[in-house]
């Protein structure tokens, strides 16, 4: 089965802890810190593959995460890194924050590869804390949290032209003559289910892409049908062939259906109605006598007023075809070649700021405190004014939000014990 949209979970690598170790060697009683660094995780990756069409392997896997890194260990050993994880999907995937719906990344054209999700950075060992005054730390730096989101993949067909109309007007049998594409032909009175893209060429000039859009119907703009699952993929065209039975073959009124399917354009997206339109009046193998000229005079006087020229084509026979192609490639021509690719909507980095400087809590029994140190304290402590009400407001809420408070309960403190945070003292009370 085609799919083109499916929602899945993504997690980077958690960076690897740094090491508190220190050296022990013979005859080195007091070694210094040689606490190693942690390995950094694994970054969520999606790439461009070129031979997919489709995002069915996605319907039968929704977890996707990258290796974490390593802690570090003693003799300032590093951490391995985790490996990262390189999910592979269509060219023309739009990958979009679930919640949210904003694009994350267009995966087309020049933009092959992107690293959504970025691994954390391994912790640093206390082999990187020594000072002049702190010589033996009994911290490391955790490594940076995983980052995880669910996001939603959309394949949006990358093509020049996009080929509309109702079921059985002869779409499939005019791709098919125009180009490589091999798509099943018969005289279904259901839609196809894939949207075939084929390569024109054009003697004298290039080339372009044209696809078969599949699902349009009347209602299709409010989801009937698998109208919401193709006509997205008309969002990137530059120019859109309408195509009708002119002769109407089953009884259809081609000047009614291309007012349907403009309609069912329109309510979808109001940008798509004002692609530019060229018709293409299949079928004109089928007339009797003068019917065509009537058909097509009919046709001519209601579109071609509002810019919408018509061409009369057999898509069986090739009459009209190549006078077809060449206006198109020349609509093509006048409107450039920018490509139509979405902008980044959606930042995760800005998504998952957090400080993880590291500090530790123990007990000294020597000195019967209860001491806390490390750079996230230092730093905190050399922009907080404690003489000020606000500024021991903050202290404390610090003190809470990032557990310390809970860590020297833990430790067993109790009301009156002594809290040394560098030259700083304190009596505890809860």
């Amino acid at each position: 089965m085609f799919a083109d949209t499916a929602k899945i979970t993504i997690k980077s690598g958690k960076g690897g802890d740094g090491c508190v170790s220190f050296r022990r060697e013979l005859y080195v009683p007091a070694g210094g810190p040689d606490g190693g660094d942690g390995g950094n995780g694994g970054d969520l990756i999606f790439e461009v593959d070129e031979s997919l069409n489709t995002l069915n392997d996605f319907r039968h896997k929704r977890k996707y995460a990258a290796g974490n890194g390593e802690p570090g260990s003693g003799r300032r050993c590093h951490g391995a890194d985790g490996s990262d994880c390189i999910l592979k999907v269509p060219a023309g995937t739009i990958i979009r924050e679930a919640n949210s719906g904003k694009v994350v990344a267009d995966m087309s054209h020049d933009n092959k590869r992107i690293v959504v999700l970025r691994g954390g950075h391994g912790g640093k060992g206390n082999q990187h804390y020594a000072t002049p005054t702190m010589q033996a730390p009994k911290y490391a730096q955790p490594g940076q949290n995983a980052k995880e989101m669910e996001v939603i993949l959309e394949l949006k067909t990358i093509a020049d032209v996009g080929l509309i109309g109702f079921p059985n007007v002869g779409k499939s049998t005019f791709l098919s003559r125009v180009t490589n594409a091999k798509p099943k032909i018969a005289n279904y009175h259901f839609t196809t289910l894939n949207p075939n893209l084929g390569v024109v060429d054009l003697e004298g000039t290039d080339g372009f892409v044209i696809a078969d859009i599949p699902g349009l119907i009347e209602g299709a703009s409010e989801g009937i049908g698998l109208g919401h699952e193709f006509l997205k993929h008309i969002e990137r065209t530059r120019v859109m062939v309408h195509m009708v039975d002119a002769a109407s073959t089953e009884g259809r009124d081609p000047i009614n259906d291309i007012y349907v399917i403009n309609k069912e354009l329109f309510d979808y997206d109001e940008n798509l109605s004002k692609k530019p339109q060229v018709i293409a009046a299949n079928k004109c193998d089928c007339f009797y006598g003068t019917e065509e000229e009537t058909v097509i005079t009919l046709l001519k006087e209601e579109f071609e007023p509002q810019g919408i020229k018509v061409f009369p084509i057999s898509a069986v026979s090739g009459k009209g075809v190549k006078e077809l192609l060449y206006y198109i490639k020349e609509q093509l021509d006048k409107l450039g070649k920018d490509p139509i690719v979405y902008e980044q909507e959606y930042f995760p980095e800005d998504e998952f700021v957090y400080s993880n400087e590291p500090y530790t809590t123990y007990y000294d029994e020597e000195d019967d405190m209860y001491i806390v140190e490390g750079p996230r304290i230092e730093r905190m402590l050399g922009y907080t004014n404690l003489e000020s009400e606000k500024g021991f407001e903050f202290f404390q809420k610090f003190l809470k939000e990032n557990g310390i408070l809970e860590e020297l309960e833990n430790l067993g403190i109790e009301d009156g014990d002594t809290v040394r945070m560098y030259g700083l003292q304190f009596d505890y009370y809860k």
